[in-house]
């Protein structure tokens, strides 16, 4: 995989299944990620959602994706050095956050020819259209299939993130006997 990096987006406070939570479901698989297959991190952070009540965010998220909003988002990263990116956030109105578009159009020409593995966290909707929409923002890029975990298990399932990054790490080639 050579060397990689997870950039997400993740929301603490108000979540659908799972209440209020200090640490967003979204950033517990990037941080899974990162442990299992040595990657670095950048978290996308906009103050715009803060202490927001589920049902406001996600009015609001509703109304952004339909105006074709790009909120601002805190510092950057130099994505040269990597191979491959982890992209993931969570599914909001059937792809991800507008503030994920925002990085997307800043660093659209950055990933020619590196291999990008879309991620989600969701209640119900998969990958959505989050890896079409990560296909069409990086022209260029090897863009996976993707991986999808429901946000309520994401605290008890390890398990399936682990046996998802196995399946894109090459397992060595066992040596055979008597060779030199």
């Amino acid at each position: 995989m050579g060397k990689s990096i997870v950039i997400f987006f993740s929301h603490a406070g108000d979540n659908y299944a799972v209440g209020n939570i200090e640490v967003g479901n979204t950033k517990i698989v990037a941080d899974y990620i990162s442990e299992l297959a040595g990657a670095d991190q950048f978290e996308i952070v906009t103050h715009k959602y803060d202490g927001m009540a589920y049902t406001p965010l996600i009015n609001l998220a509703k109304e952004e994706a339909k105006n074709g909003e790009l909120p601002e988002y805190e510092g950057d990263v130099d994505l040269n050095q990597y191979d491959t990116i982890f992209i993931g956030g969570p599914v909001w109105w059937g792809t991800y956050p507008q503030v994920m578009f925002t990085f997307f159009k800043k660093h659209a020409n950055d990933l020619k020819g590196k291999t990008v593995i879309p991620f989600t966290t969701h209640e119900g909707s998969g990958l959505a259209n989050c890896v079409e929409d990560v296909k069409a923002a990086f022209a260029g890029a090897n863009v996976t299939k993707g991986f999808s975990i429901y946000g309520h298990e994401v605290r008890t399932e390890k398990a399936k993130v682990e046996k998802w990054i196995r399946s894109l790490i090459p397992s060595p080639s066992p040596k055979g006997e008597g060779s030199k």
